[in-house]
């Protein structure tokens, strides 16, 4: 499929922006005031593109769901006196066509919403004949397809500035964050598709304000464009997501504090460097992938010995010795467990792959 994307310096939103481009504001508009106070505090500390939250989806009813239409006005108004640009979340039809009459700088589809393929068809379809840019933002669970879905409609319909939002996934596990990064993910999205915009969304990965700086870093470290971070004037009054976000000045401190990379470097000693070493990483590759394909083999034999008996093909002790032999070798040459375990649940699932297809 041919994409229409443009490269994030061409979009013009974030002309002269230096790196990271940045979308900030508060989680949801509550009221006026406290939009045009934030949006204030936010353009002293340099930030030019304001995000709020219109319409809210909540998991639950009777809470906070956004103020609805009426917040529009409050945007308009912090793109008239203060001349910023304002970015909103759209979950349906009606809410496009609401949104491009206020005339707002950037739409977003939530994670939510990604995950619904009826739900982005109907803001895709509204979208046509439009050059709004458009974020999707991942969907709640760790599914590609449904993230490129919602991209390849987009892209369908004539959409060139789109972008994606990188927000965690959910987890039905106690986990360090809110949401699992899963940076795997978003590093395959950057992978196949490299002139895409590509933004992280700290504060939705946190959960927790002390946190953004970590993963904020982590986003730039793998080379993400910038972020999409939630600032509020008062954090402690408001009324959805008061914990995960920051106040302007606190936004500023953690922008100060960010080391921001080169993707590549003209220092004639480091190319010569890292020309080597990822030599020897193509080498240790082809060797892996020889091993890989023994075993498979080896696989596949015992596969037609358990067919012979009418064995079972998981069989649980066999497993456990593995990872047992594996933890204790790893140990030795300084390998962390879960690391191990990563890979060989997948080596281990392609080998019941391959007895499968033998026994059936």
């Amino acid at each position: 499929m041919e994409w229409n994307t443009i490269k994030a310096d061409e979009w013009g939103i974030f002309s002269g922006m230096e790196k990271p481009l940045l979308i900030a504001g508060p989680c949801s508009a509550e009221s006026e005031r406290q939009l045009f106070e934030t949006a204030k505090a936010l353009k002293q500390e340099g930030v030019t593109v304001l995000r709020a939250g219109i319409w809210k989806p909540r998991t639950r009813p009777n809470c906070f769901e956004g103020v609805g239409a009426k917040g529009l006005a409050w945007m308009q108004r912090v793109q008239q006196e203060l001349g910023m640009k304002v970015a909103t979340e759209v979950a349906n039809e009606k809410h496009v066509h609401e949104a491009l009459r206020a005339g707002i700088d950037i739409l977003w589809i939530g994670a939510r919403t990604t995950a619904n393929p009826f739900a982005v068809q109907e803001i895709t379809d509204a979208l046509k004949g439009t050059d709004v840019p458009v974020l999707v933002k991942n969907p709640v669970n760790p599914d590609f397809d449904l993230w490129m879905g919602a991209l390849e409609r987009l892209n369908m319909a004539g959409v060139k500035k789109i972008g994606a939002v990188h927000r965690g996934f959910s987890s039905y596990t106690e986990i360090k964050y809110r949401n699992m990064p899963q940076w795997q993910i978003p590093i395959e999205l950057k992978r196949r598709f490299k002139e895409m915009l590509l933004l992280c969304d700290p504060s939705h990965i946190a959960g927790k304000r002390e946190y953004l700086r970590e993963i904020s870093q982590q986003a730039m470290d793998l080379g993400f464009d910038g972020l999409m971070i939630e600032s509020h004037i008062s954090p402690e009054t408001a009324l959805s997501d008061a914990a995960q976000q920051l106040t302007p000045v606190a936004l500023k401190e953690l922008l100060k504090g960010l080391v921001i990379r080169n993707v590549e470097s003209e220092n004639s000693a480091y190319r010569e460097s890292i020309e080597e070493l990822r030599n020897r990483i193509d080498q240790l590759d082809d060797e892996l992938v020889s091993i890989l394909a023994d075993r498979m083999k080896i696989a596949e034999k015992i596969g037609h010995y358990k067919k012979q008996n009418s064995i079972t093909i998981l069989q649980t002790e066999r497993w456990e010795e593995i990872l047992k032999n594996v933890f204790e070798k790893g140990e030795k040459c300084g390998l962390d467990n879960e690391f191990l375990q990563k890979i060989f649940r997948a080596i281990h699932q392609a080998s019941i792959d391959v007895q499968t297809r033998i026994m059936n």
